[in-house]
């Protein structure tokens, strides 16, 4: 007999039924590092840099293989352009001082 939860179905409830899952998904985090990115470019670039790649690639489900989430992609990218921004004005700024 296949009723009261002794079926053939080992999990009658999904994790996303339950809304029991340990952490946010892959749209929130690549919403997160988008927006990260974007607020880099204006300010705490060194941080909000690294931030945005980091979630842009949990986003994309840590491989660069299959398809991705557009705003993931965009993370990352901005991420290491905003980084890579911030490197170089600090650079500058640095070697302007010393003289």
């Amino acid at each position: 007999m296949a009723g009261f939860g002794h079926g053939t179905r080992r999990n009658p409830r999904s994790r996303g039924r339950t809304w029991s899952r340990t952490g946010p998904d892959s749209a929130t985090l690549g919403i997160v590092g988008l927006v990260c990115a974007v607020a880099g470019f204006f300010a705490l670039g060194i941080v909000l840099g690294p931030a945005a790649i980091v979630c842009g690639w949990l986003a994309m489900g840590r491989s660069w293989a299959g398809p991705r989430p557009v705003p993931a992609l965009v993370a990352v990218v901005l991420g290491a352009i905003d980084t890579l921004l911030a490197l170089v004005w600090l650079s500058g700024t640095a070697g302007n001082g010393l003289l």
